[in-house]
Parts: structure tokens; C-alpha cells; sequence
């Protein structure tokens, strides 16, 4: 049992696993709604899981651990799948290096320990899982899956937002009254859906920006809260300064206001903060 143990840890090799935080460990900081989102939106799977058995690897057997880290082979049955196509077996496996503790020694994994982790599948290997990044192997909380189980939900709905990948043209019309204008930037979606910005502006009035998720331009909707699906795209993939390409077609005077509304726009979506540690 032991030496298909350690052939499977060697088949997965291939797939490279970076260090995260393990019990044990001073607890990282809080994540964010921009953190969760990153984990979450790019992994095919997440799951919560409870560990069953840990192996702690020998260097023989590993290659490629980050010093002071240790490799552990993660045994666990599958408590609840929370976001994968076509389930997940009851059983699954995956490898993780963890940091070694105080006095350099492995770090122990109890049996039972819960877990949320964001993976891939290994390619003809069912029960085999790979994590989607470092830190991509989360203590399990109701809390954190009922975090993670809105942005998902809010993801896979008919009138999501798609992702950024752009900024396209700008455009700007003055009013007939002094004081009295509209910017619409146009953006590029992912699904090359239209999504457009539009900043309006009236005398002894403050000035409103919406997003328009289609053709139609509803000056009246309200700016996206944060920590939402919508608000994350916006704030978390925006520029904090408008593309030149985005004016060129634009005079001076327009260019000079189109990239203030921006500004009020980026101002309005505020910071999107990250407390992830890059690794």
C-alpha cells in the first residue's frame, strides 16, 4: 500500500505545487472579497474536504521543495462539492509542500482537518487533484463556504458579469446647458458582450456613473457596490488611468474630460484590496 502511495505522489510530480500555510502556522491575514474572488473564479474545483491521511515525503523522494518546506502527499474524502462539473469521487488526493515549524521540523496535519481547497483535475486521473495556487488550500469555515458560495453563485447567473480583458473607445458629448455633459467608455468583455461606463453630468447636480451590461444605457442605475461580482471586475481589473488609445480619436477638451470622468469612476469603485501574499 505504501509503495502506491509513493507512485502516485511520483506521477504527480509533474504538476508543480508551491508552499502554503498549514496548522500550525501564524494565521495568514484575513482574506478579502477580491482574494476569495481570485481563488474561487479560476479554479475548476473547489471543494471541501477532510483530511484522512498525510504523508510527509522524504527528499528521495521529491524534488524541487522550496528550503525550509516539506512535501506532504493529502489523502481526504470529499465532504462537499462546491464548485465542479461532473462530481468528484469520495476520496481524493493531492500534494502540497507546507512550511517546516520553529524548531524545522515537518509540520503535522491532523487527521480530520477540514479543509477548502481551489484545484484542477490531473488529466486521466480521477481522483487526483492539483491546487490552483500556493495558498489555494483555505481552513474550512461555514462562514468562508458561504463567502465562497455567493461569489459562485453570483458568477454562473444569466446576467453576470463577464471579465475585463480592456478598454476600448471613449467618447465624449457636451450638453446644451453649460456644466452639462456625458463620457460613455466603451470596455471589452470577455464573452465580447457591449459593456459600456457612462458618467453623467448636470448643473447643481453631483455627477453619476452607471455600467451598462449591454446595448441599453440606463443613466439612472445605480454604481456597483463593493464586494460584489460586478464591483470586482471593475475595481480589481481596471487601470487606474485611461489607455491613450482610448482618446485618440478624441480632441484635446474631450480627451481632458473623459479622462476626468474616469477618475470619478476609479474613485467611486474605490481600492480593490488584496491581502494574499505572492508567492
Amino acid at each position: 500500500m505504501r509503495t502506491l502511495t509513493i507512485s502516485m505522489a511520483f506521477a504527480a510530480m509533474m504538476f508543480a505545487v508551491q508552499p502554503l500555510e498549514a496548522q500550525g502556522v501564524p494565521a495568514a491575514p484575513t482574506l478579502t472579497y477580491a482574494d476569495l474572488a481570485d481563488l474561487a473564479l479560476a479554479a475548476p474545483v473547489v471543494a471541501h474536504v477532510r483530511v484522512e491521511r498525510s504523508d510527509a515525503l522524504s527528499e528521495r523522494e521529491t524534488s524541487g521543495v522550496p528550503a525550509g518546506h516539506r512535501r506532504f502527499l493529502i489523502e481526504a474524502s470529499v465532504v462537499a462539492l462546491i464548485r465542479g462539473t461532473g462530481g468528484l469521487p469520495p476520496r481524493v488526493s493531492y500534494l502540497v509542500d507546507l512550511p517546516n515549524d520553529s524548531r524545522g521540523r515537518a509540520q503535522r496535519i491532523r487527521r480530520r482537518t477540514e479543509y477548502l481547497v481551489f484545484a484542477s483535475r490531473v488529466p486521466n486521473r480521477p481522483a487526483e487533484l492539483r491546487l490552483a495556487a500556493p495558498d489555494a488550500q483555505l481552513p474550512a469555515s461555514p462562514e468562508l463556504a458561504e463567502r465562497l458560495r455567493g461569489i459562485l453563485r453570483d458568477s454562473i447567473a444569466p446576467d453576470a458579469a463577464p471579465a475585463i480583458v480592456g478598454i476600448g473607445r471613449a467618447f465624449h458629448v457636451p450638453g446644451s446647458l453649460p456644466g452639462e455633459s456625458e463620457t460613455q467608455i466603451f470596455l471589452l468583455a470577455s464573452d465580447d458582450r457591449p459593456i459600456s461606463l457612462s458618467v453623467l453630468r448636470r448643473p447643481g447636480e453631483q455627477p453619476r456613473w452607471s455600467v451598462a451590461l449591454g446595448e441599453m444605457v440606463d443613466n439612472a442605475a445605480a454604481a456597483p457596490q463593493p464586494e460584489t461580482l460586478l464591483w470586482y471586475r471593475l475595481a480589481c481589473t481596471l487601470p487606474r488611468e485611461l489607455p491613450a488609445q482610448s482618446v485618440s480619436e478624441a480632441t484635446p477638451q474631450e480627451a481632458q474630460a473623459i479622462r476626468a470622468d474616469y477618475r470619478l469612476v476609479m474613485e467611486g469603485l474605490g481600492t480593490c484590496t488584496r491581502s494574499r501574499i505572492p508567492r
